[in-house]
């Protein structure tokens, strides 16, 4: 099995790396056919969410999460 990589970014996004299932709140999973690295969004201001769209570089955003 292919590990799956999440990675905060610097006043961004989530970046996922590797072959994740994302599903809606209901169970619905989310076509990703072909991709395997994708961002999701952490701002709530982008106009694709759970996706980013590069919407934190112009609204303010910031965090800075680092693992203890």
């Amino acid at each position: 099995m292919t590990e799956v990589r999440i990675t905060t970014r610097l006043h961004g996004p989530l970046l996922v790396q590797g072959p994740a299932k994302l599903c809606d709140h209901e169970g619905n999973e989310y076509n990703l056919a072909g991709k395997e690295t994708y961002a999701l969004c952490r701002c709530d201001k982008s106009q694709k969410r759970p996706f980013c769209d590069g919407t934190h570089k112009s609204c303010g955003f910031s965090a800075e999460i680092k693992a203890y």
